[in-house]
């Protein structure tokens, strides 16, 4: 069973093992797959017609079934990889070692954003961004760029403490657990961690910056402390919802598993706090 591990904690081979399956992943095209995946939905998705991948109940599934797919990319490179996630209400600096020049490197320059150490700087020539915005082909970052600081860990408190996920109008506007979490309402927790990061990840394209998937590994993770605090409490809605995935529906694009499949992350893996 794969355990996914706090970035902290990682050892120095298990960061050069998951660095080098991504870069393998790059090489290959199939990384590239994934960052069109991810912008063909965030664009597509909208508070007022069909939603899927965001601004919608099934944010929270949808990106578990994409981390899934990712986590087993890498492993067929490297079967001993494991996502690992980012608990950024305690790793909050830009002097974090998650952006040391051994991991994922740090910060962009003040001129144009490039990053310029670490494994996915354009310098290496393992990251070229071709799935992109703009015509820039480098990787870009801001690290604290965006006016706010990063979520505490009493603001995730106060977002897990929300007993309901979910109610209508089942977009932007909700209120419950599902909106205040990917953060259109309230403290504005996930939003907040894409801006803070800046660069590619304040876009669509945002799975062009590797801490991508490790922010959204600590997303799912919150997910299931609030799934534990709250046992009597489900996903919502059940069903008969224009729009939006019920319980019971097929997600887009793979129509192989609903959000009733995702419930529990432990049939695919667990966490190193299970």
């Amino acid at each position: 069973m794969t355990v996914r591990k706090n970035q902290a904690t990682l050892t120095a081979e298990e960061k050069r093992r998951l660095v080098a399956a991504l870069v393998e992943l790059k090489r290959s095209g199939r990384y590239d797959a994934f960052v069109t995946t991810h912008n063909a939905f965030i664009m597509g998705d909208t508070d007022t017609g069909a939603r899927t991948g965001h601004r919608s109940p099934s944010f929270l599934p949808w990106h578990r079934r994409f981390l899934i797919e990712f986590e087993r990319a890498l492993q067929s490179v490297d079967s001993s990889v494991a996502l690992p996630y980012w608990d950024w209400t305690a790793d909050r600096s830009p002097r974090a070692s998650l952006w040391a020049p051994d991991f994922l490197g740090g910060t962009g320059r003040t001129l144009d954003g490039r990053v310029m150490d670490g494994p996915f700087a354009a310098s290496t020539a393992n990251w070229k961004i071709t799935v992109r915005v703009d015509g820039r082909t480098y990787l870009r970052r801001s690290l604290g760029g965006g006016g706010r600081d990063l979520p505490t860990r009493a603001e995730v408190d106060s977002v897990l403490a929300m007993s309901t996920y979910d109610m209508a109008p089942w977009n932007s506007a909700s209120d419950g657990f599902r909106n205040h979490l990917e953060g259109w309402r309230g403290v504005n927790l996930h939003n907040r961690v894409h801006v803070w990061v800046g660069g590619q990840m304040a876009t669509g394209v945002s799975p062009n910056d590797p801490v991508f998937w490790l922010h959204h590994a600590y997303v799912d993770k919150l997910w299931a402390e609030w799934q534990r605090r709250h046992p009597g409490s489900g996903y919502l809605p059940t069903g008969g919802t224009p729009d939006v995935v019920d319980l019971e529906e097929p997600m887009r694009p793979w129509n192989d598993l609903r959000p009733a499949d995702l419930l529990d992350h432990r049939a695919y893996y667990t966490f190193d706090t299970d």
